[in-house]
C-alpha cells in the first residue's frame, strides 16, 4: 500500500503521457466567467500533496525521497537505511522516535535517474492545471518561478508532510498550516479588496493517503489519540475551517496492497531499488492503511477469515514486516548502536506492536459513523473499472498470496473508498458507510490516473466553483 504514495509515481506507465492534458469539455465556456472573477469570498484551496513530500536530509540537505534511479538514496545501504527508515526505541512513544530528515517542500514532480539520464515526472499537476482552469494560483508554483501567475497567486497551497510518520501528526501540521495560511489570506484580501474578513474558511482535495490526513483532521482537529487506546469524541473541530474536502482515490477502509508490502517490501518498478519489510515496517502511517477485519481481507491457511489484522502475535507467528529473521541483516543497519542481534530483534518487535495497536486505534477513529456538518460537503471521487486486490491467503511458510479481486481503481477498492459496509447478502440495498458523503463520482481509471479524466476535470469545478455553500463564517 506504500504504492499509494511511491507506486503510483515510480510505475513505468508514467513515463509515458503524464504531461499531457487531456482533452475536456469547452471548460473555457463553462467556467471562464467564474475563473476570472475576482472574488474576496472565493475559499482557497489546499492539496495534502498527492505524493506525500520531498524528504531531505536536515544538515546535509541530501535528498532521502523525492529523487530514484542511479544515484538515490539506496534503501539497504548502512547511510541509506537509517534516513529512510524512522527510528525505533523501547519505550518511546512514537511522536518522540524523531531523525533528522525534514520535508523540503510538496512533491509535485519527481525525477528518476536512469544510467544518468534524469527523467522528470509531473506527479500531480494534473490537479495543479484543473485549479488553474477554474482561476486557482498555486503559491508553491508561482514562488519557484515555475508558473507566472502575475501578483494572483494567493488562492492555492501545497501543504507537505512527512508521510511516514503518523497521520495524527499530520493531521496537527495541517492545523498549523490551515491558521498561517488564514492569517495571510486575510491580509491579502483586505489589501486587494479591501474588506476584512472574521475568518477564512478553506476547500481541500486530498488524494489517498491524504485524504486520510484531512478526514481526521475535520473530525477531531488536533486532539490526538487516547493513551489508554479509547477513541476520542467526533467534534468536528476541524471542519469549522472547511466546506469542501474533495477526496480522490482514498483508501478509508484500507488497502490489501498495504499488508502485502509491510510482508514483502516493495519493489516500485524494474531497475529501482527495494525498499524492504524492515524499513517501511518502521513507518506508523503505512499500518494505518491496513485492511480492517471486519471486511474479512485476510483468510488462514485454512481459508478461514483471521479475526485481527491488527494482532501483534500474528505477525510475529508468521515472521512479517519486522519479525522477519530475513531482515536481521537490515536491522544491524538500521540499530548500529545495539551489538547483540537478540536485542534488535526485540526492539523491533516492540517498535512492531507499537504501530500496530496505534493503527488499530487510529482505523477505528476514523471509522466511527458521523455525518459532517451542515456547512462542510465531501465530494468522493473513486475508481471501480480496474481489478483490484481484495482478499489475501497466508500460505503454509507464512507468506500470503492473493487470492481474490474485486472493482477499484488498481489499488483502493471502490468498497474501501466508499467505505461501504454492507455485507454480500445486503449488496442488493443501499449504501451503508460512516462516512456522510455529500456527492459522489466515479472515473474509470486507475489510482493516480483519475486525476487526468476529462470528467473529473468538469466535476472538481463545478464542486469548487459552483455549487453551493455555506456563509456562514464570512
Amino acid at each position: 500500500m506504500v504504492r499509494l504514495f511511491l507506486l503510483c509515481v515510480l510505475g513505468f506507465l508514467w513515463l509515458t503521457g503524464c504531461s499531457v492534458f487531456p482533452t475536456v469539455p469547452d471548460l473555457g465556456n463553462l467556467y471562464n466567467k467564474l475563473a476570472q472573477q475576482e472574488d474576496p469570498d472565493r475559499n482557497p484551496v489546499i492539496i495534502p500533496g498527492i505524493l506525500g513530500s520531498r524528504l531531505e536530509e536536515g544538515n546535509s540537505g541530501e535528498v532521502v525521497w523525492g529523487a530514484f534511479g542511479s544515484g538515490a538514496v539506496d534503501p539497504t545501504s548502512v547511510e541509506g537505511a537509517p534516513l529512510l527508515a524512522l527510528p525505533m526505541a523501547p519505550g518511546e512513544d512514537l511522536k518522540e522516535l524523531r531523525d533528522t530528515v525534514r520535508q523540503a517542500g510538496a512533491l509535485d514532480r519527481v525525477v528518476l535517474k536512469f544510467f544518468g539520464i534524469p527523467i522528470e515526472l509531473n506527479a500531480y499537476y494534473n490537479i495543479l492545471r484543473t485549479l488553474g482552469v477554474g482561476g486557482y494560483r498555486d503559491q508553491q508554483l508561482a514562488e519557484s518561478h515555475a508558473v507566472d501567475y502575475g501578483n494572483r497567486h494567493f488562492t492555492c497551497f501545497q501543504f507537505a508532510y512527512d508521510w511516514r510518520r503518523d497521520l495524527v501528526e499530520s493531521a496537527q501540521a495541517l492545523d498549523r498550516f490551515i491558521k498561517e495560511k488564514e492569517v495571510e489570506v486575510r491580509q491579502e484580501i483586505f489589501k486587494r479588496y479591501g474588506v476584512k474578513r472574521s475568518s477564512v474558511k478553506f476547500d481541500l482535495v486530498a488524494h489517498s493517503m491524504g485524504s486520510l490526513v484531512a478526514r481526521y483532521y475535520l473530525r477531531y482537529g488536533t486532539v490526538d489519540l487516547p493513551e489508554d487506546g479509547s477513541l476520542p469524541p467526533v467534534t468536528w473541530e476541524g471542519a469549522k475551517h472547511v466546506d469542501h474536502l474533495v477526496v480522490i482515490g482514498p483508501p478509508n477502509a484500507g488497502s490489501v496492497e498495504t499488508l502485502t508490502i509491510l510482508v514483502d517490501g516493495l519493489k516500485p518498478a524494474p531497475l529501482l531499488s527495494t525498499y524492504p519489510a524492515a524499513i517501511v515496517g518502521t513507518m506508523p502511517s503505512v499500518y494505518q492503511l491496513l485492511p480492517r477485519s471486519r471486511h474479512k481481507p485476510l483468510l488462514d491457511v485454512n481459508g478461514q477469515p483471521v479475526p485481527d489484522v491488527f494482532d501483534p502475535a500474528l505477525w510475529e507467528r508468521h515472521g512479517w514486516g519486522l519479525a522477519d529473521p530475513s531482515q536481521a541483516n537490515l536491522l544491524g543497519k538500521l540499530l548500529p548502536d545495539i551489538a547483540d542481534a537478540h536485542e534488535r530483534r526485540r526492539v523491533a518487535l516492540d517498535h512492531q506492536r507499537k504501530v500496530l495497536a496505534r493503527a488499530k486505534q487510529l482505523t477505528a477513529a476514523l471509522d466511527v459513523p458521523a455525518n459532517p456538518p451542515d456547512t462542510t460537503r465531501l465530494l468522493l471521487v473513486a475508481g471501480d473499472s480496474m481489478s483490484t486486490m481484495s482478499t489475501a491467503q497466508i500460505q503454509p511458510n507464512g507468506k500470503l498470496k492473493v487470492v481474490a479481486y474485486a472493482p477499484g481503481d488498481g489499488v483502493v477498492l471502490r468498497q474501501s473508498a466508499l467505505m461501504d459496509e454492507r455485507e454480500e447478502k445486503t449488496l442488493g440495498s443501499r449504501l451503508a458507510s460512516p462516512i456522510g458523503w455529500s456527492q459522489v463520482l466515479f472515473i474509470f481509471s486507475d489510482h493516480l490516473g483519475m486525476t487526468k479524466d476529462p470528467a473529473f476535470v468538469d466535476n472538481i469545478l463545478y464542486f469548487l466553483l459552483e455549487s453551493p455553500r455555506s456563509r456562514s463564517s464570512t
